[in-house]
């Protein structure tokens, strides 16, 4: 069990590395753009081949009800924490002033739960955790963090607060892993490919919401570029996982 901690700690660590970058070196906007379609390109080809896939080689019975749940369920959060404030909690124009803190947290705890309990779950196979998730969810948060620290510091937001949000994000991504190990550890074949299921619908819809149209504005044509380069590396990986 603390193997599944440990490695949902790594994965979301980046949250606090791309954070701390975009303070001491302040980003261009078409730099973040580019990083958020790189990390887009990575979560979807981890979508594909690491949470779908395996979903339905494991047992195609619960593989539509779990992307349909997946997606159901973010949207429905997405919409509640964006009536609470949240809705631009990974501006880079300092939007998130009119937001509160605790929307900013359940917003960014929302869009890495999925991830990080994947973690945990890979780990029940016994083969340890899988590099194409560990490397999908890690690289897909540096840009995120920079992007919703830089416009965190525009809002008047001080650094410690910054890190200190960041940090409480990386803590309960940590115990997200560490649930995905423990409550579906002898979980049915059917179950298992429900929960892997509901990640990927979760992330898709997450992509499609946030990061893809982020990237795009941020980033240029160039987007569609550097998101098929992500696509590519995670595959690569996946390949070698």
């Amino acid at each position: 069990m603390g193997g599944a901690f440990f490695w949902g700690a790594v994965a979301s660590s980046s949250l606090l590395l791309g954070a701390a970058v975009a303070l001491v070196l302040p980003l261009h906007e078409r730099v973040v753009g580019l990083l958020t379609a790189f990390g887009a390109g990575v979560l979807i080809s981890a979508v594909a081949y690491e949470l779908v896939q395996e979903a339905a080689n494991t047992s195609s019975d619960g593989v539509a009800a779990g992307l349909a749940a997946g997606s159901l369920t973010f949207y429905a959060g997405d919409y509640v924490i964006d009536a609470l404030g949240g809705d631009d909690r990974k501006s880079m124009e300092g939007k998130q002033a009119g937001g509160v803190a605790l929307a900013l947290v359940l917003g960014t705890v929302l869009d890495g739960i999925p991830e990080s309990a994947v973690l945990g779950l890979g780990l029940l196979s016994g083969e340890g955790v899988s590099v194409a998730v560990l490397a999908a969810v890690f690289l897909s948060n540096l840009p995120e963090a920079a992007s919703a620290s830089t416009g965190l510091a525009k809002s008047g937001w001080p650094a410690v607060k910054i890190l200190g949000l960041w940090a409480v994000v990386v803590a309960v991504s940590a115990f997200a892993s560490l649930a995905g190990y423990a409550f579906f550890d002898g979980a049915s074949p059917t179950m298992i490919a429900f929960v892997l299921a509901f990640a990927g619908g979760a992330i898709l819809t997450m992509l499609a919401d946030t990061m893809v149209p982020e990237a795009y504005r941020l980033g240029g044509k160039a987007a569609g570029l550097f998101t098929t380069l992500g696509f590519a590396v995670a595959f690569g990986i996946s390949s070698l996982d």
